[in-house]
């Protein structure tokens, strides 16, 4: 089976997959993908690095604009491919089966997998503040060193809670799409509504007029105490300069606590009506999303100091608000809203992922059984699959030893894959964006039931920010951004491999068609 750029895969032709998403599915897909535990934790990173609360906010606008202007370009494509895999189909379409295959490895090795992987971890992480045997520090497994004393394996309570979360979420999205859009609907309702619940309390009850909206200079953060070189050490800027290129870092951690919105693309050949579903759920899910992080930032800097929103323990800034204002019992409300928020986040990361993995595998590309359904017409294989590698990612630690103290401590080896992973990650989303363009010009006569709003402008406004997005981050970390970028270009001799046997296999079946 071979399959040019210009082409749909005949796999695509037939899926075994139903329709059985409807608007209200879709929207919660994109939402629910969306708001995991970033937005309760991601500010105080930010905070750090741009030193005032206006900039704060700019940064969470500017991450919202690239959201929205994106969300805008898919639905245009999402709309004329309403295909199982989404964002593979339309760089597949694009520009060919390499880069597909590309943005297929690199969503099955660390983007999808590792995201779930890191989220699962964090609902382990909050569920250990209501249940306290779940802990990082109690092992089941204690670590075993392994890659010259740099990395271990360990099992954890924490992290078989993640195993656990995992293996049990990709269980019920065997069990049927209705069983798995029930899940996201439920918790993405619930955990909507406690994201509301916090920042109406932060508005009206949390307001506190010692708090960084009134006490802190909204733009010029050298008032504020703002040190460029303590920030990021051996930046070789200083002044407004300095400013500009932390600004693009701070927009990191709000760029990904609202990325995934791409998600429901991937569920096209299981949505109904997709010409219109698709692109309606993908404007309205994200511009909801966007809002509602805006207004949480602005609940923050209204209820909080900003050396409170800079260093709250562990960077969790929503609950210290939620601890201000409800005493302990926030602390307890806001482990519950983000063991919701996380439950449903990795649902619904576990429901479309497997279908990028689908697709590939239709296309030859990966596993054939992948490429299949059960008899509740869902991927069953591809799901797990991509449950069992995200289980895997749990379990290797990186070790970093004190110089001083010479005390050992241990992270979590998807949290420098993801690293790894961000200027790749824009850059796929940017290819998406820009082949809006590119078939517009390749395939005008193809039917469009939605053509991209403000059109060129959306595709202008996400290309400029992206390639300034990745620039700063390469030029900001080098050496992480230059592994990243290994990583995927690691899938080119893996594509050959499977191409050269996809290839074989047609050859082999064209001759037994010649025999018979």
């Amino acid at each position: 089976m071979t399959v040019g750029p210009g082409a749909a895969p005949a796999a695509d032709v037939a899926p075994k997959l139903v329709r059985g998403l409807g608007p209200v599915d879709a929207t919660m897909i994109v939402m629910g993908s969306m708001i995991g535990s970033g937005i309760f934790i991601t500010s105080a990173e930010s905070a750090r690095l741009v030193g005032a609360p206006g900039w704060l906010l700019v940064a969470w606008a500017l991450a919202g604009l690239m959201t929205i202007t994106g969300a805008l370009c898919c639905g245009e494509l999402a709309a004329m491919m309403p295909r199982a895999g989404g964002q593979y189909v339309f760089l597949r379409e694009a520009y060919g089966r390499p880069v597909g295959f590309l943005f297929g490895w690199a969503t099955f090795l660390v983007v999808q997998t590792g995201t779930i992987a890191a989220v699962a971890v964090a609902f382990a992480k909050f569920l250990g503040v209501v249940l306290w045997p779940v802990s990082s520090d109690n092992y089941l497994i204690a670590p075993v060193p392994i890659a010259f004393g740099h990395y271990a394996v360990s099992l954890s309570t924490q992290q078989l809670t993640a195993i656990a979360l995992i293996v049990f979420l990709t269980a019920a999205n065997t069990r049927g799409l209705h069983t798995g859009k029930l899940i996201q609907n439920t918790f993405t309702f619930t955990k909507t509504a406690a994201l509301i619940g916090l920042i109406v309390i932060g508005l009206t009850l949390g307001i506190d007029k010692s708090s960084a909206a009134w006490t802190a200079s909204w733009w010029h953060p050298l008032a504020n105490g703002w040190d460029p070189a303590e920030v990021a050490k051996g930046l070789p800027f200083a002044g407004s300069l300095a400013l500009a290129v932390l600004l693009g870092k701070a927009m990191i951690g709000p760029l990904f606590s609202q990325s995934a919105w791409n998600n429901v693309t991937f569920t096209g050949g299981e949505t109904h009506d997709p010409g219109r579903t698709l692109p309606r759920a993908l404007l309205f899910g994200t511009g909801s999303v966007v809002v509602l992080y805006l207004l949480a930032n602005l609940a923050y800097v209204v209820a909080l100091t900003l050396p409170e929103i800079q260093h709250a323990p562990q960077d969790r800034v929503g609950t210290k608000l939620m601890e201000d204002v409800l005493g302990q019992k926030g602390t307890i409300v806001m482990a519950l809203a983000i063991l919701i928020s996380t439950f449903g986040c990795v649902n619904g990361l576990t429901l479309a992922g497997a279908r990028v993995t689908y697709a590939m595998a239709r296309d030859g590309l990966f596993f054939r059984a992948a490429g299949t359904t059960n008899r509740q017409h869902v991927p069953a294989v591809a799901l797990w699959a991509q449950g069992f590698w995200a289980a895997l990612l749990t379990l290797p630690v990186t070790v970093a030893v004190d110089r001083v103290s010479g005390k050992t401590s241990y992270g979590n080896v998807y949290s420098d894959l993801l690293e790894y992973i961000i200027p790749v990650d824009v850059t796929f989303y940017m290819l998406m964006v820009g082949a809006v363009a590119v078939l517009r010009r390749r395939r005008p006569a193809a039917e469009r039931p939605y053509r991209t709003w403000g059109y060129p402008l959306p595709v202008l406004i996400y290309i400029v920010l992206a390639v300034l997005l990745v620039l700063d981050f390469i030029a900001l970390n080098p050496k992480t951004s230059g592994f990243g970028f290994l990583i995927v270009l690691a899938g080119i001799p893996v594509y050959l491999v499977w191409s050269k046997k996809d290839f074989t296999a047609e050859v082999a079946e064209n001759a037994e068609r010649k025999t018979e």
